[in-house]
């Protein structure tokens, strides 16, 4: 099977830029609002937003680093998706201060953790959790 797709000689790329092969992609309710938390409490970079003319969001990416997750509105017969995920972040105190600040809930309190990292769960406000982790040692999770 090709990795890329198009027609003509030059084949697209499987994964555009930016992108990585497999990514988050979230319906929310309220997704301007759940946007907005992305970027205050979680430092989430917005890449763009499509929407439709009424302004419902048809989907929106946003970017954490290296990676980039996709939200839209849950609307039009699709349901609310909940999920956990995992975020590393430079200093899981302070990520999770901006987390609560901006909204979101304490599933599990900030604490160093036996695999070598400081973390905590905060719960956002669309009922994902997102485990705000610190890594203190070198290896793998």
């Amino acid at each position: 099977m090709a990795e890329g797709s198009g027609t003509g000689s030059k084949a697209l790329p499987l994964v555009p830029p930016g992108f990585t092969r497999v990514f988050p992609y979230l319906f929310v309710e309220n997704a301007r609002a759940y946007l907005g938390f992305l970027e205050e409490g979680l430092d989430g970079e917005i890449i763009d937003i499509h929407a439709a003319r009424d302004g419902t969001v048809l989907n929106a990416h946003v970017r954490f680093g290296d990676t980039t997750i996709m939200v839209s509105e849950a609307a039009r017969g699709r349901a609310v998706t909940y999920m956990t995920l995992y975020l590393y972040v430079a200093d899981a105190d302070a990520a999770m201060a901006r987390g609560l600040a901006a909204g979101g809930t304490e599933v599990s309190p900030v604490g160093f953790r036996p695999y070598g990292e400081r973390q905590g769960g905060l719960g956002d406000p669309s009922g994902n959790v997102w485990w705000l982790s610190q890594r203190l040692a070198p290896g793998g999770y």
